[in-house]
């Protein structure tokens, strides 16, 4: 395990039998658990930094984020309950005004989590309130454990989600849903999560690693070059009209009969082999 920071640490896990060889899933752990993971300056900035440190590295292909676990009480102590991020550190926006918070949100982690090309899943246990809810938004897949919660409790603040909330709400809950979370801010338990379609999958406290990491390592086994494909045109349908969006598919599975992956994979259908992926 290897340090970005303090706060946020980050472990390589390597894919056996990889193509192209040296696979390594990341698992990035926000550890601020005396503050339930909240988010800092020193956190945000150490997201992007690894966003950008595992954008360029070709060995990277699947990213989990998780909250760390709080540790166990001293004393007489009670448990702090497990957080994957209980939202933005709140004593950083006291005595801010709109100049000096729009310089921090212009240049975000959460934009950083959600331009990255490579697959992306939030691994959650406990709390993802705020900032929280929206660096799970931020990733492609989100599995959560029976004890999450969810909410975007700004609207108590006198604020509104300002890292993509609004809009990253809306277009995976419709609406409705959206508008409800964002004006009420009501906390959301995880089987209503589920229910709604917030999370993928949802799953028992001691299930959450494995079921992470099998997930993780079905997405590591895929060719690279074809798993950024599919990541862009899946995310094309956010942005483009019903006739623009098929076009762009078509544009990019009929490119893709230009790569050796497909190839590859093609004929390793045929022959009932396993794939041996090139990356292009």
């Amino acid at each position: 395990m290897s340090d970005m920071t303090d706060s946020l640490l980050i472990e390589r896990i390597e894919v056996e039998n990889s193509f192209p060889a040296g696979g390594v899933v990341e698992i990035w752990t926000i550890n601020r658990t005396d503050k339930l993971n909240a988010l800092n300056s020193e956190v945000m900035n150490a997201l992007k930094s690894a966003c950008n440190a595992a954008e360029n590295d070709d060995d990277v292909r699947v990213i989990i984020i998780r909250g760390a676990s709080p540790p166990a009480p001293d004393g007489d102590e009670r448990q702090k309950p497990a957080a994957f991020v209980a939202g933005a550190d709140i004593s950083e926006f006291v005595e801010k005004n709109s100049k000096q918070i729009r310089n921090e949100f212009e240049d975000d982690a959460w934009e950083a989590i959600w331009n990255l090309s490579k697959p992306t899943i939030a691994s959650i246990d406990g709390f993802a309130l705020g900032g929280g809810s929206e660096v799970a938004l931020s990733c492609d897949l989100r599995i959560a454990t029976t004890r999450s919660n969810f909410g975007t409790p700004e609207i108590n603040l006198g604020l509104i989600p300002g890292g993509g909330g609004t809009q990253r709400l809306t277009k995976l809950l419709g609406y409705g849903k959206a508008m409800e979370m964002v004006m009420t801010g009501d906390i959301i338990p995880a089987n209503e999560a589920y229910r709604i379609g917030l999370v993928n999958r949802l799953c028992e406290p001691d299930d959450l690693q494995p079921m992470t990491m099998g997930l993780a390592m079905n997405l590591a086994s895929k060719s690279p070059h074809t798993i950024k494909v599919a990541k862009r045109a899946v995310r094309a349908a956010l942005e483009l009209p019903m006739a623009e969006g098929v076009k762009y598919e078509r544009d990019e599975f009929c490119a893709l009969f230009d790569t050796e992956d497909k190839e590859i994979g093609v004929n390793a259908f045929l022959n009932r082999e396993r794939p041996e992926w090139k990356g292009n």
